[in-house]
């Protein structure tokens, strides 16, 4: 009797966790960076709180935040891929940074204005970036 009260102890707690919660408004994401490289295409999402802050942009990315950044490599058949980064602004408000910390990379420093930047030596070298905060 013990032993099988001992093989369904570990059903009867996985059946009583609680089930995935919703994770907040903190995870909903807003794509606010779209680049393409001749590789891949690269973007840049951050939080929705953080993007609409009643303060704006410069003082929302004063201090970095975790959002997301996207490498499509769908021409390779290697999907699309999201990884965390930190993300943040210059004081200035004229340049935006993005830090790969998970991969150890050193951050890209991106015109707010749109340029050509390199994410990584791989797949993102002489991306061509669009304005900051545009939806195109």
């Amino acid at each position: 009797m013990a032993r099988k009260m001992l093989l369904a102890l570990p059903c009867f707690l996985a059946m009583s966790l609680p089930a995935n919660a919703d994770p907040g408004q903190e995870s909903y994401m807003i794509r606010m960076l779209a680049c393409e490289g001749p590789d891949a295409k690269m973007e840049v999402y951050i939080p929705q709180s953080a993007a609409f802050d009643d303060k704006g942009l410069k003082h929302a990315l004063a201090h970095p935040v975790i959002g997301s950044y996207a490498l499509d490599l769908t021409e390779a058949n290697k999907g699309k891929p999201l990884e965390p980064v930190k993300v943040s602004m210059t004081a200035d408000g004229r340049t935006v940074i993005v830090n790969q910390y998970t991969r150890g990379l050193p951050p890209t420093r991106i015109p707010v204005d749109g340029g050509t930047v390199d994410f990584d030596q791989r797949f993102g070298t002489g991306a061509k970036c669009g304005p900051f905060q545009s939806q195109n």
